[in-house]
């Protein structure tokens, strides 16, 4: 099964969703008028894409519908779908990897898919001939280390791990001496699954980028924020808390196989400008890919 096939049944759920929303607009076409026009925003906002973003596709639409003179029903679908497409393609969606070494630090509250996704994008840069290095700094849960090696095996990279309860930026200072001994391309950092309001954790993240800065000021960095499609608005808080404390770069969106809420992550790349990198669907080890725009946007309409 191709990705675009996998996408689309793992997204069966948020295309129902917002589908039949817009479906339910659509079915009493008539014209396009401002009453049809303000429905649809309506859909929009209900579909989990949010008030401003909805806001804005729809001006937009309204500016095209007029331009264009499209009066037909299912060109308006199309430049629907060509506006969504849009915003999702207004951030750089390509992984800055050259340097030798690179890394990519993975933060996340517990329970979005973050250790899995680190294995998968291990699995996909090692098949890309890249030597990784996993460094396991959520050093707060002893299951997450296990996890993590398993995932690491799997893809064939090397893990750094220390003892429950090591200070996680020392775990990272580690994995940076081992990464430039074995002469790795990329070192991947897992972190402790954070929330805003437990500040000694953050204080945590913070020191492990420190640790990077110092160690590998000139490498590229990758800052990937996991996020879980079935929270819906949840998420966007969680983006707003993070960016607070981390440079992030790009979003890795997890769990698409099992929401109704897939349509917030246009409005969380169009409010906060950050681009989502990886897409998840799926369990197996293969089930990540790079972020393809056209096809997640066909994928739900």
């Amino acid at each position: 099964m191709g990705f675009f096939e996998k996408l689309k049944q793992g997204m069966n759920k948020t295309k129902a969703s917002l589908d039949q929303k817009i479906n339910n607009v659509f079915s009493n076409f008539r014209k396009v008028d401002e009453d049809f026009l303000e429905e649809l925003e309506e859909a929009l906002i209900m579909s989990d894409i949010g008030m401003e973003t909805s806001v804005k596709i729809i001006n937009n639409l309204r500016t095209k519908i007029r331009k264009d003179k499209i009066q037909d029903e299912e060109e308006v679908r199309k430049a629907l779908r060509e506006e969504m497409q849009e915003i999702l393609d207004s951030a750089d969606k390509n992984l800055h990897l050259e340097t030798k070494p690179s890394v990519i630090l993975v933060i996340g509250v517990n329970g979005v898919g973050k250790t899995t996704s680190i294995g998968k994008i291990a699995n996909r840069l090692a098949k890309d001939g890249k030597k990784v290095v996993v460094a396991a700094a959520d050093t707060f849960r002893a299951a997450a280390v296990e996890q993590l090696e398993i995932w690491a095996n799997r893809a064939g990279a090397d893990i750094v791990k220390r003892e429950e309860g090591v200070d996680p930026a020392s775990v990272v200072y580690d994995a940076i001496k081992i990464t430039k001994e074995k002469e790795a391309d990329i070192l991947i950092v897992d972190t402790a699954g954070r929330l805003h309001n437990k500040k000694y954790l953050m204080d945590e993240l913070n020191k492990i980028q420190k640790v990077i800065n110092k160690e590998m000021p000139d490498s590229d960095k990758e800052v990937l924020l996991v996020i879980d499609g079935t929270t819906g608005q949840n998420a966007i808080s969680q983006v707003k808390a993070f960016k607070e404390e981390a440079d992030i770069t790009g979003l890795v969106l997890t769990k698409l196989d099992g929401t109704a809420k897939g349509g917030v992550v246009i409005g969380i790349v169009e409010e906060n400008k950050i681009p989502v990198k990886f897409i998840g669907v799926g369990e197996q080890i293969d089930d990540m890919e790079v972020f393809n725009s056209e096809d997640f946007v066909k994928a739900i309409i």
